[in-house]
């Protein structure tokens, strides 16, 4: 691992350079000031996912969900305790497939919830399905820092 990462914010879309050994100091973003982790899923959008998810070095989970879906439901609170306990090894992202279909089209998201690593912009991995709190920790220790 580089001595910095890269880490693009989900409120203003600057990407910020922090210092890897201090990522979990609870760095701000340089542009708006505001936490770059906030131990909870980020929101993803067509306006802030190529800054969170392609431009980060740090491995992003998204989980791709719907409103109207059961196991999404389930899935919400597990994917938010997984959050709080793994940031800053790993950023949590949620996109809502309802309101983001282009960007669901574009993965290929056939089934939800899916849950998608990615590092770079580049998928490192997928789950399709709802997951227990400990097969979430398990699938994802490959990817933490």
């Amino acid at each position: 691992m580089s001595d910095t990462l890269t880490l693009g914010c989900a409120h203003c879309g600057a990407v910020n350079r922090i210092p890897a050994a201090r990522r979990a100091d609870r760095p701000r973003c340089g542009k708006c000031k505001r936490p770059l982790f906030e131990g909870a899923p980020i929101t993803l959008t067509s306006a802030n996912f190529s800054a969170v998810v392609e431009r980060s070095e740090l491995p992003v989970v998204v989980d791709f969900w719907a409103s109207w879906c059961g196991p999404c439901k389930v899935m919400a609170p597990v994917f938010a305790q997984a959050a709080g306990r793994l940031e800053p090894d790993l950023r949590f992202a949620k996109l809502d497939t309802e309101a983001e279909p282009a960007l669901a089209g574009r993965f290929g998201i056939r089934s939800i919830p899916t849950l998608i690593v990615f590092r770079e912009g580049r998928e490192l991995a997928r789950q399709a399905g709802a997951m227990q709190p400990a097969q979430l920790e398990q699938w994802l220790a490959a990817y933490r820092l």
